[in-house]
């Protein structure tokens, strides 16, 4: 029996689709079992994994900071020579905002004592 809105097509039997779902559910099973059967080794002292992760993050704050950095210095330096009072006050803003973020650890060190 032909498609009839393609009749060069064959229509697909019952068969097939049912062998495709028993193959697509074993190919997702198999992906789950070896997705969540990994082997986690974990640290002997729990506080060193906390301190890892902090110094983790604040290395990704300490990117941002200094990608601030530079453009807050490409700012400024456009508003120099375009003698744009607003722009070289955010410029500035910037500067200043992105010292602050890439400094931020040692400002909370400092704090906290």
């Amino acid at each position: 029996m032909k498609n009839k809105q393609n009749p060069n097509k064959t229509p697909i039997t019952g068969g097939i689709t049912k062998g495709f779902r028993i193959f697509a559910t074993v190919v997702i099973i198999v992906t789950l079992m070896l997705n969540f059967g990994l082997t986690v080794f974990a640290e002997d002292d729990p506080l060193a994994v906390v301190n890892n992760l902090s110094d983790f993050i604040f290395g990704l704050i300490r990117a941002i900071g200094i990608i601030m950095l530079g453009f807050g210095i490409v700012q400024v330096g456009m508003s120099i020579g375009s003698h744009d009072a607003s722009q070289r006050a955010n410029g500035f803003l910037v500067l200043g905002g992105g010292i602050l973020i890439t400094f931020s650890k040692e400002i909370i060190s400092i704090v906290t004592g």
